[in-house]
């Protein structure tokens, strides 16, 4: 199968890419493990003051902290990764050349962000996860269908993530400017992904809206199934609802692609 071995060394050579910033991951790390404390003692005095709030315990939210501070880079939460080199050169005209690839632009670039994702799960996921189970009484899976689901939930939040920045990215080829989006884009995942606040504590109609939006998906959902808040009917349905929004919008992004193969215009030429 050339296009899967095609597809494989194109993750290859990403994670090797990202794995020579070893400076940048080790302070990374320390960031992530600094945040990470100050959010564990925030939310433990919040859980002081409300036990039981959203259905969690203390446990559960310092756990769902650690879960965050290792989710950040794995799924990119702030925007960059394989699509903004895409972006960069849909803005300089380059793009022209990848479109000659024997393979399309989609797969491409998405395998390039599996690599880079695959090291910061293993980098800036798992170190700092090391540091909150050494600090904390954290919560863990209660059986390996668990584990299996969290891994599964995972790779779909990864695959929701990487359509929503290349959507974003995309969008390049008809404005002046994608900044712009990639800002707004980033600051509705800061607020509706769950890092800044548990979705859990959204009230009323905006907790339920913001449980069934993308952005859910990229730490909400793997967080319940890790904290066994998600098993039977609601696992089926976090899964069903990242699987839901992973094709909806990659479909977009391949309209979108198809679109502008038909007729690109870039500032770069």
């Amino acid at each position: 199968m050339p296009g899967l071995r095609l597809h494989l060394a194109v993750a290859v050579r990403s994670f090797r890419r990202w794995s020579t910033y070893r400076a940048a991951t080790l302070s990374g790390i320390f960031t992530n493990s600094v945040f990470g404390v100050i959010n564990a003692f925030v939310l433990l005095a919040v859980w002081r003051a409300n036990p039981g709030a959203g259905g969690y315990d203390a446990t559960d939210a310092v756990t769902y902290v650690w879960l965050g501070q290792s989710m950040i880079m794995t799924i990119m939460l702030w925007g960059g990764g394989a699509p903004s080199d895409l972006a960069e050169r849909i803005r300089t005209g380059d793009v022209a050349l990848d479109l000659y690839r024997p393979v399309g632009l989609l797969s491409w670039y998405l395998a390039a962000d599996a690599g880079r994702a695959v090291f910061h799960l293993l980098t800036r996921g798992v170190a700092p996860t090391v540091v909150g189970a050494l600090l904390f009484d954290l919560r863990y899976p209660d059986g390996p269908l668990t584990v299996l689901a969290f891994a599964l939930s995972v790779a779909l939040a990864l695959l929701v993530s990487f359509a929503v920045r290349m959507l974003v990215a995309v969008a390049g080829f008809w404005v002046l400017d994608s900044q712009g989006l990639t800002m707004t884009a980033n600051l509705l995942a800061i607020f509706f992904s769950g890092i800044t606040l548990p979705l859990v504590l959204f009230p009323g109609w905006l907790g339920e809206v913001a449980m069934v939006l993308p952005w859910a998906s990229y730490l909400q959902v793997p967080a319940d199934v890790w904290l066994g808040q998600r098993t039977g009917g609601a696992l089926v349905g976090g899964l069903a609802l990242q699987v839901g929004w992973a094709v909806l919008l990659l479909g977009a992004t391949a309209l979108v692609l198809r679109a502008a193969e038909r007729k690109v215009v870039v500032q770069g030429g």
